[in-house]
């Protein structure tokens, strides 16, 4: 079943065409993100997706509520969704699509990264 996707259009973009961004949300995740940070109080002014160092197989991804970008973010808007991307996890998120998934087992997100050569046997951190 093909899953929707959503084609950011860059709000703030330093240095980067506006056609190349690092990662695509499809319409499943936005809508999950819209609707948690609907709950917050107050409201988040976006959604921060990184890679950081950590795991078995060297990096993992990262989501969090950011009230504001920082120095060194590029910013995409996903249908009124800001999401900060910073330069360096930029790198790893390339092509990176992140779906948002639900099934009888579990419901979460999940990210289709092509440039992702092998994962730990419990699939939350990957090397590239």
């Amino acid at each position: 079943m093909a899953t929707a996707t959503a084609t950011p259009t860059a709000e703030v973009v330093t240095g980067t065409p506006a056609s190349t961004h690092p990662v695509t949300l499809t319409t499943a995740a936005i809508a999950k993100v819209k609707e948690i940070m609907a709950t917050q109080d107050p409201v988040p002014a976006g959604l921060r997706i990184g890679v950081v160092g950590g795991g078995c197989s060297g990096f993992q991804y990262s989501m969090s509520f950011e009230n504001q970008s920082g120095m060194m973010d590029k910013v995409y808007k996903f249908d009124d969704l800001k999401v900060f991307v910073d330069a360096t996890s930029a790198m790893y998120l390339v092509n990176c699509t992140v779906d948002y998934v639900e099934t009888l087992e579990a419901a979460g997100f999940k990210f289709e990264n092509a440039a992702v050569k092998s994962t730990c046997g419990c699939g939350s951190s990957f090397s590239v």
